[in-house]
This record gives structure tokens, sequence and C-alpha cells, in this order.
């Protein structure tokens, strides 16, 4: 959420801001701007909307200057206006800011008794204004800035530039992450290494509650408490960092397109031969219970887990969404493994929870795609799902990767309780090996799904139905068709069809069927043709065999490879991001970038 960038550079700074910012914007945003500091004057852009709005400004109206910061804004206080874009000053002091000021009212309080009045709508500017009023009163901006943060709530990632200081920025961080990069003769400060890449391969990862002074000669850091510590520089794989489409439309298609190949990647990293090759931290030996806690996709990878957890290993397994988790308070039993997954590793709600339960459980695992990423650092033990890059804000690829971690993680726990053989572990393996060649197979169904998109846009309304491990994957295709297409969709078990959905149920209510030909597809034919006795139209996504048996009287059929029963949600994860991707298509909204979201959600 948002993107920040900052840079003590050797030359002109306006385009590498504008650049980094970029490779921002799969963050999402709603207005972006920049400021620097030309021998010692102060002065920004800024502009709402896409960035190709602020490069427009900067060409007429160009900004010079070798210091400068940036930052693309996710609305949250105020709308996204012009006045509320950062980044925000206030006398001489400019700030750019992810997270959110929890307190900024009784600050703004504090403030108007000294006669400062905020501009903006935002939690941001107030920050601005406390440093001002510290500076005003003789503090150095070290001192101010340093003051400024003891008196901030909530969570923070921030970046200061200075009017009259051509060689200083100062950040922080609290909740949000940043890193600063290092380079010969220059600094760079990032929300992630992503923005960075381009600049510097290494980058030091601000720890929690840090903040740090920083000039081209390098960075002064200082924790919570105002000592001086040291903190690891690391080599980032510039490689790891390229954000590029590669022929494809849309992020979100070559994302699609890159799970064959990120399953297969992912298999290689945990299967030695047909061994798992684990953390030996990862110990199921002594554990009794598992909690799962998620937000968003990655809550649904938990959801469908739970079935592998509870079948597989025989270990029961409870979920959470992770933004009532913490607050719920719920106690939690000896012996319990709490497993948090997420793309960014810096879902603020997940991460939160993750810090409740320290302390609390066993263990703390976190399945992440950052390795480098806050919670990855703060769990104890930490499983990479090697997706790669995600730009698109619709997860796709990092979803099925987390699958396919959590699957191999099952496996594991199976067998460290006893709950399955050595053999029949292997025989697991051997199916699991067998789904990045079934999805590459599968992607053949997109030319069939495009060919349905247009009658879907259509549609104001669409269910999708599963049984069994496919449930979840109904309610993630639901979201998928929210999140890009704006069309209202719900997922429900086809069991709760006659429970209530089924009152929605007529010509003009698509009902999308998850349905591959295992034991529970009888049940599910019967939820089926509960629909069409009712005029419902039916888009029937199964096997071969599956189709044979029940797609007479459908709408239309999309079929799938056969796939071991088990790990059936990991290929139906293909046809749910498809059916949104071309649906999205059709009706034109913006596919990578739809309104409203942010790929990380770093904001409770």
């Amino acid at each position: 959420m948002c993107g920040i960038i900052g840079v003590l550079g050797t030359h002109e700074v306006a385009p590498m801001l504008v650049e980094s910012l970029k490779r921002l914007e799969y963050r999402g945003y709603d207005s972006a701007g920049i400021a620097t500091v030309n021998h010692g004057t102060l002065d920004r852009r800024r502009a709402v909307g896409k960035l190709f709005n602020l490069s427009d400004l900067l060409v007429h109206d160009p900004l010079r200057g070798k210091a400068g910061i940036g930052h693309t804004r996710w609305a949250t206080h105020g709308p996204a206006t012009l006045k509320n874009a950062h980044p925000h000053v206030a006398g001489p002091v400019a700030v750019v800011h992810n997270g959110i000021i929890e307190n900024f009212r009784e600050l703004r309080a504090q403030l108007a008794d000294a006669g400062l009045e905020p501009e903006t709508d935002t939690d941001t500017e107030t920050v601005a204004l406390l440093t001002r009023m510290a500076m005003d009163q003789g503090l150095s901006p070290q001192d101010a800035a340093r003051a400024t943060l003891q008196k901030l709530e909530g969570a923070f990632a921030l970046l200061w530039l200075f009017e009259g200081e051509d060689d200083l920025m100062i950040a922080a961080r609290k909740g949000s992450p940043l890193a600063i990069g290092h380079g010969d003769g220059e600094m760079f400060v990032g929300s992630d290494a992503i923005a960075l890449s381009p600049l510097t391969d290494r980058i030091t990862y601000l720890e929690e509650g840090d903040y740090a002074f920083i000039t081209r000669a390098g960075c002064d850091i200082f924790d919570i408490t105002g000592t001086p510590v040291t903190r690891d520089e690391a080599r980032i794989d510039l490689g790891q960092t390229r954000v590029e489409k590669a022929g494809y439309k849309h992020f979100m298609a070559k994302e699609i397109a890159e799970q064959p190949v990120v399953l297969g990647d992912a298999l290689k990293h945990y299967l030695a031969d047909d061994q798992i090759t684990l953390p030996d931290a990862v110990d199921f030996s002594q554990i009794e219970r598992l909690t799962l806690v998620a937000c968003g996709t990655a809550f649904y990878a938990c959801q469908v887990a739970k079935y592998w957890f509870e079948q597989i290993a025989g270990i029961p397994c409870d979920i959470d969404v992770a933004s009532e988790f913490r607050y719920r308070e719920p106690p939690i039993p000896d012996n319990t493994m709490a497993v948090f997954v997420s793309q960014s590793g810096e879902t603020a709600d997940t991460l939160a929870a993750l810090r409740y339960c320290q302390g609390r459980v066993a263990k703390t695992l976190a399945v992440v795609n950052v390795p480098s990423s806050t919670m990855a650092r703060e769990a104890d033990i930490a499983l990479p799902i090697h997706a790669g890059i995600e730009v698109g804000v619709a997860s796709t690829k990092a979803f099925t990767c987390q699958l396919m971690t959590l699957a191999i993680l099952s496996l594991e726990a199976g067998l460290a309780r006893g709950h399955i053989t050595a053999a029949v572990q292997k025989s697991h393996i051997e199916a699991l090996r067998s789904v990045p060649g079934k999805m590459n197979a599968g992607l053949a169904i997109g030319e069939a799904i495009a060919a349905l998109s247009d009658e879907l846009a259509e549609a104001q309304d669409i269910l999708f139905l599963g049984r069994g491990a496919l449930y979840p994957l109904a309610m993630e295709g639901a979201l998928k068709l929210k999140e890009i297409s704006y069309i209202h969709a719900e997922g429900y078990a086809s069991g709760e069809l006659k429970h209530g959905p089924i009152a929605l149920i007529d010509r003009m209510v698509p009902v999308i069927v998850f349905a591959p030909h295992d034991a529970l597809f009888d049940k599910t034919v019967s939820n089926m043709q509960e629909v069409m006795a009712r005029h419902g139209q039916v888009l029937l996504v199964s096997d071969a065999k599956g189709i044979a048996t029940a797609g007479a009287g459908t709408w239309a059929t999309l079929q799938l490879p056969e796939v071991p029963a088990p790990w059936a949600p990991i290929l139906y994860a293909l046809p749910a991001q498809l059916l949104a991707y071309h649906t999205a298509i059709a009706k034109g909204t913006d596919v990578d970038q739809p309104r409203n979201l942010a790929k990380s959600v770093t904001v409770e």
C-alpha cells in the first residue's frame, strides 16, 4: 500500500524518483508526487491519478535538485485530491508516509494550540507540522524528527527532506517496511527492494522501531530506544526484482501463465528425490493443533490447507481472518503451531496476529513470498513460496504457490505424526509432481473462457459453488471476479445452496460449479440439478469423466485434466483466475490495478 522512494544522488533526481515510483505502481495508488532540495530550496510537484500525470507536469514545470523524495498514495484519510497528495510540506519540512497515524486527531489539537492549522485531510500532514513546530523551537532536523517520532502512535514508514539540507534524509519505520540502499557516493530509501533495484543491489532493512539519519556518506541507524545500532547489509539479486510484462498485455496474464514454472520451482526447493526437505525447526512431533491466520486470498489458501492438515496429517486446525484474530483474544492451547500466510510478508493484520502469538504458541511459522519481509524475520520459521515477483493486485501465482507449500507442509506433518506412512507420503509427492504439467495443459481452457466472457460480463451477480476443498476455491473464484471485474459474486459450499442462496437463482444469475469427478461429485451434481430446475445457467468446470456424466443441460462446460483429488484445488485455481481475467477484459476494467485496491496492505 503506497510507495516511498528517496534519493541522495549525484545527478538530477526527479527522473530517478519517477522511474522508481513506476516500479511501485503494482502496490496500488491514486495520486503521486515528489519533492526535491535544490541549492537549499525545497519544492514539490504533485498530481492526482496515474504517474503519467505527474510525468506530464514535470515536463511543463520541471523540478531540479540532487536530493529528493517521492510517493504514490492510496487514499485513507481524505479523498484522492491534489491537496491530500504526498509529499506534505510544512515550512522547511517535507514528508512522505506509508501507514496510519492513529492519534493524529489528538496531535492536531496540540498543533492548533500552537497556531499550526492543517491544510489537508490527511494524518500525514500532522507529522510534517510536528516536525516544523520542533524546528521552530530551535531543534535540528535530526532532533525534531526524534521528538516527532516519540509522539506518534500507529503504523508508519516515514521519510523526511528539509529545506537547506541538500545532504540529509531521515527515515523511520514502525509496522510498515522500509529499506536503505547503498551506492557509490549516493544513498537511497525505498518501500521495498523492487523500487531500489535499478539504483543499487546493496540493501539494509530497517528493523521495527528503527530510524536513520542518511547522508551521501552513509547512514546512522538507531533503534526504538535511540541507541545506535548496526543492521546487516544484504545483496539482492537484481534479476529477481525485474518487473516486465514479457509480451503479455497484462501482468496478471503473465503471472497466470507462469504458474507451471513457479509451482515446479517450489517443488524443487522442498523436494529432494522423493524426500521432503524443510528446515530442521519444522517439527510436528509434539504439535497437537494448528492455527492458520491470513487475509484475503491467503485466507482461502489456509481454508484449503485445513482439509489437508486434518485429512492427511490428522491434526486439528483452526483458521482465522487476521483482522479479527488478535482482537478476539483467542485462548491458544499448549503445543500449538501458528502459521501465518502472506504474499508480501508485510500484511499489517497478519503481522499483528503473529506478534500476538509470540510467547503464546509453541512455534510460529510464516509462509511468504518475500524472504526478507518482516514476517519472515520475526517468525520462528519462514517458508518461502518461490512464486517470484507478483505485480498484479489480484493474486494468482502466489496463491497456487502458497497452496503447494502448504501441501508439502501437510505431508511432512502427516509423516511426523504417524498419520501416514512413508509409502503414502511418497505417492502424494508423485501426485504433486504431476500438478505443474497438468496446470500447463489446463492453460488451454483460456480460449474457451474468453468466448464465454462477454455473457459473463453482462451479469450483475454470479455464484460459485464447490464441495470439500473446492469450497474455498469457490470463494476464491468469487473474490477474483469481484476484485477485477467489479461484478458482485459469492462463493458457497454446494450443500449450502438450499439453505438460502437458492433464492437468488434465475436466468440472469450464472452459477459456476467447480466439480472434479471425486467422491463428492454425485452430491454436487444434485446441487446443479437444483439450480437448473430453476432455470439457472450452470457453467460446469470438471474433468472429462465429470463432464460426460453431468454436462447435459448445463449452459457451458470447461474441461480440465484429471488430478488426484487432494490436489485438485491447486489446478482448479486456474479457471477461477481465467474467468475473472477474461470477464474483466470484456468489461474493460483495469486488470492489474483495480480500483480501491492495493497489493500490499500495510495498514489495519
